[in-house]
């Protein structure tokens, strides 16, 4: 045996025995659903769990703002007196009692910009969740496509297997040349580092899966279904029209306008004085009563004394007023082109998926029979077969992504529209 051939059979030998290893058939697992998924992450992921706890704490903010302010309460006693007075001159023991009231209602305009900020955080709460669940479907989608496109890459290491079985029985007869078996283990070899590629990304998306049901990395999961087309199920102007009413940034920017109206109403009424109402009970040195005196009074800040300081609380609030209306109408404006480019983004990669379904896969499966049955009677090159071969390999893959990125476009729409039929949260606060 010459060196070149001996090469040549050390080279399909070490081939066939990774092959071998990597067609090890693994075990049957169940099937990993979409629903199954998408509940794990909404139920236990930390993020959002997080995320709805500082919603609920928000909450809070509200009745605290709304109550008035404490009772103070003062007592005092006179310990000793140097000079020498006579018996009931002064008091030894004073005991007062004070209550603000809140007449001005600066309270009440506290608490309505408080619980603006809650609605604002409850916002806050939908986007995470809006945003986990889309992650959850992105990675569920590119899943599902890195099995098939695993799955192309069998099939396709199966083909280049017989092939170089084919080639080397050929050459060894003298029909072929050396360079077609060389050329068909090179194309294996990296078929063999494609498929190496796609186990890590595989690995990769299962732990981001399992990470985001809130789980330890390394757990299994089941497989992933073959990914199917799904029809967007409302128009431009409907998924429009969804945003505007749903779309948390949206929401958020009008529960910050609220806040801010609030806040304008709080500086227009801190020129009304809330008085506190005081009580005093006294009793005289050595008296034989146990309350000698009562007392009534009230007091009250001047604000009308600070005219400059309280205009421009007022022209500040003012302006804030107006820069949250500029915000809202610009996330409004900013939503209405997401929603388009989305949706146009969904039209494209659906057309492109049936471009490829009906007529470039077709196409290319039929140019590689054809190009089979011409290598196999010796009318076509090796290098053909392996470019029709390619062609088809690459058209499988490509029909595989588009029908991947329609779908994960469609997921992305939730996010932006603020509408997700698997969240849980929907618009109740």
């Amino acid at each position: 045996m010459t060196s070149n051939k001996l090469q040549i059979f050390l080279a399909v030998v070490c081939l066939h025995a990774a092959l071998a290893e990597q067609e090890k058939t693994p075990p049957a697992e169940t099937e990993l659903r979409l629903p199954d998924v998408l509940r794990a992450v909404v139920e236990r992921n930390a993020t959002l769990r997080a995320a709805r706890l500082k919603w609920q704490a928000s909450r809070e903010r509200g009745p605290q703002e709304k109550a008035w302010e404490d009772l103070r309460v003062e007592a005092s006693q006179t310990l000793h007196r140097f000079p020498n007075v006579p018996r009931d001159s002064f008091t030894d023991t004073e005991l007062m009692f004070e209550q603000a009231i809140p007449i001005s209602g600066k309270n009440r305009s506290r608490a309505r910009a408080a619980d603006a900020e809650s609605v604002a955080a409850f916002e806050e709460f939908r986007r995470t969740e809006l945003d986990v669940l889309r992650r959850a479907r992105v990675a569920f989608f590119t899943l599902a496509n890195t099995r098939a496109q695993l799955e192309f890459n069998r099939r396709n290491q199966g083909l280049l297997v017989q092939s170089i079985d084919s080639s080397r029985a050929q050459y060894e007869v003298g029909k072929r040349r050396q360079s077609d078996v060389l050329l068909a283990e090179t194309e294996a070899a990296k078929n063999l580092e494609a498929r190496a590629d796609l186990n890590w990304q595989m690995i990769s998306l299962q732990s981001e899966l399992n990470a985001l049901m809130n789980r330890p990395a390394q757990i299994s999961l089941g497989q992933p279904p073959e990914l199917r087309a799904t029809a967007l199920q409302f128009s431009l102007a409907e998924a429009q029209r969804i945003a505007l009413a749903q779309r948390p940034e949206i929401a958020m920017a009008r529960a910050k306008l609220d806040a801010e109206k609030s806040r304008l109403e709080l500086a227009r009424r801190a020129w009304i004085p809330d008085p506190a109402v005081r009580v005093k009970l006294d009793r005289y040195n050595s008296a034989a009563n146990a309350l000698s005196e009562i007392g009534a009074g009230i007091s009250f800040n001047v604000p009308w004394s600070n005219e400059r300081k309280y205009r421009a609380a007022i022209r500040e609030a003012e302006q804030l007023v107006a820069r949250a209306e500029r915000e809202l109408e610009a996330a409004r404006i900013e939503t209405s082109a997401l929603v388009r480019d989305q949706c146009n983004k969904i039209e494209t990669y659906a057309h492109h998926s049936e471009l490829y379904r009906d007529k470039i896969l077709p196409l290319a499966e039929q140019t590689f029979r054809a190009t089979l049955n011409s290598y196999e009677t010796d009318k076509a090159a090796f290098v053909e077969l392996l470019i029709a071969q390619r062609g088809l390999r690459d058209a499988q893959s490509e029909a595989a992504n588009h029908l991947m990125h329609h779908e994960t476009a469609i997921a992305e729409l939730y996010a932006i529209i603020g509408h997700d039929p698997a969240a849980q949260t929907g618009r109740k606060k």
